[in-house]
């Protein structure tokens, strides 16, 4: 949970916001072919993730991707997760939903989720987004959580990395080794030394990037405002969210969020973004929708784990619905042992609240773990058939299905890799039950494919080496040949990533 990891987060989000300042920004480009780079397994088992490099797309391009793509795997290595498919999910729609309106073309969005209670969020070059768990926390309301996200579309959209490339071409990458090393650092408990690596030697080139985004900032603010009113979310809710920004930075004696160090707020900033609004209308408004408020339960969750009940009171005290404090009231339930009543309180919300697929996966996780398997798997099963498609059920099925039926359990799972090539989450447990079914080759390449996901390349291609010996132990050709596709591929991610070491 949460709490165990932040002693060491103050230092890891500045180094993560210093970093963003460097390179924070954008994405509007086409990506790989997913017709020919996102099928995991064809009608042989079979691994064919994407590259992190197209050879389909322009130099430029080409090199965001690979840049932004290779510093998501160090990210991963280096930088507490907050691991919840649910909110995971639900961050990937709100997205989807925006998209259409930010005018950013060609983008397959990757959901990272950091383990941290401060405000922030980013975006990164080859359509990496990430945010913390705090963001959920400050922000009271779909919309407000909204708009930031907005925000960082539109620097995605105005391409304001490429644009600050030339400025700082030659610095570019040790900065972004240099904000890397720092989180390192500081993950490991070294708070202090690792600002003091992040900002050292890269301080003057920071303070120049901070200075040079200026103008980008008002370019996001007003695409975001736009592509806000355009999806139906109130505009005014990003002038709220630069408020209660401001607010912070009092109340902390001048210490901002870490959103705060690379976009930078000026009051002229925020008067230009309010009388913006004066001038958009909303056709189609949405209201603040319940999701939300549940996602924002589990935020809280994570963030209080060691102590639920100021969760609660958070939850209370920004007027979630009575639905929204009965769910965390169950997972509470669940975390302290009372299995029964957390479950029948997720089932009572599921009967009230139909079309929320998130509270019988909910329910599903309460099950599996207390160790009601068969429960989990019951639970999963008919929840797809309502819901098909929906990825957490189908990875808590997954799960489940490890203890009882591997077989079943490895189709799922190598379906679902296929639909999620960019999830360590799905190749950790695609290499298990790959493992107790007798697919052993297998099982060593969805290993390798996790640890080439999180940063931890060197140790994939060993395991590569170790598929390659099963294959030709059990005469598996398919495998073998797929191990020496993936090994040149793998190599060239390593060259990609020793550019951040």
């Amino acid at each position: 949970m949460l709490r165990r990891l932040l002693p060491c987060l103050p230092a890891l989000a500045l180094c993560q916001a210093l970093s963003a300042s460097a390179f924070d920004q954008e994405l509007a480009l086409d990506l790989p072919n997913r017709a020919t780079t996102t099928s995991a397994f064809d009608e042989q088992p079979t691994f064919e993730l994407p590259s992190l490099v197209s050879g389909s797309t322009q130099a430029v391009s080409g090199e965001e991707v690979r840049l932004g793509r290779a510093w998501l795997r160090q990210f991963r290595a280096h930088a507490p997760l907050w691991q919840d498919p649910i909110a995971a999910d639900y961050l990937a729609s709100l997205v989807a939903r925006l998209l259409p309106y930010s005018h950013v073309g060609g983008i397959d969005p990757v959901i990272t989720l950091v383990a941290s209670e401060r405000l922030n969020a980013f975006a990164v070059p080859g359509g990496v987004i990430g945010v913390n768990a705090g963001l959920f926390a400050f922000a009271e309301g779909e919309a407000p959580l909204a708009s930031v996200l907005a925000h960082e579309l539109g620097h995605l959209s105005q391409r304001h990395f490429a644009r600050g490339q030339a400025r700082a071409e030659q610095t570019r990458i040790p900065a972004m080794a240099a904000m890397l090393a720092g989180m390192l650092i500081a993950a490991g408990g070294g708070g202090d030394a690792g600002i003091a690596a992040a900002m050292g030697s890269q301080a003057a080139l920071v303070q120049d990037q901070l200075a040079y985004s200026r103008r980008f900032e008002r370019e996001a603010d007003r695409l975001g405002l736009q592509t806000l009113a355009d999806a139906g979310y109130d505009p005014q809710a990003m002038v709220e969210m630069f408020r209660t920004m401001q607010h912070m930075v009092a109340l902390q004696g001048g210490n901002p969020p870490e959103f705060l160090l690379t976009h930078p707020m000026t009051e002229s900033r925020i008067s230009d973004a309010q009388a913006r609004v004066a001038q958009l209308s909303v056709t189609s408004p949405r209201h603040d929708d319940i999701e939300f408020q549940l996602v924002r339960a589990r935020a809280l969750l994570a963030i209080h784990d060691q102590a639920p009940r100021q969760a609660q009171t958070r939850l209370a005290r920004g007027g979630a619905p009575e639905s929204a404090r009965r769910y965390l009231t169950a997972l509470i339930d669940a975390q302290e042992g009372r299995t029964d009543a957390a479950l029948s309180t997720l089932d009572a919300l599921a009967s009230q609240l139909p079309d929320l697929a998130l509270i019988p996966a909910s329910a599903a996780k309460v099950a599996l773990d207390a160790g009601r398997v068969d429960d989990a798997i019951d639970r999963s099963r008919h929840q797809l058939r309502l819901m098909p498609g929906y990825v957490p059920a189908s990875l808590l099925l997954g799960e489940a299905l490890l203890q009882r039926d591997p077989d079943d359990a490895y189709r799922i799972l190598r379906e679902l890799a296929a639909r999620r090539p960019e999830d360590p989450q799905v190749f950790t447990l695609l290499a298990e039950a790959a493992g107790r079914s007798g697919h052993r080759a297998w099982g060593h390449l969805a290993r390798a494919e996790q640890l080439q996901l999180t940063g931890h390349i060197d140790r994939g291609i060993e395991q590569l080496d170790v598929a390659k010996e099963v294959a030709e132990e059990s005469g598996d050709a398919n495998a073998l040949a797929k191990v020496e596709q993936r090994r040149e591929a793998f190599v060239g991610y390593r060259e990609t990533m020793e550019d951040f070491r």
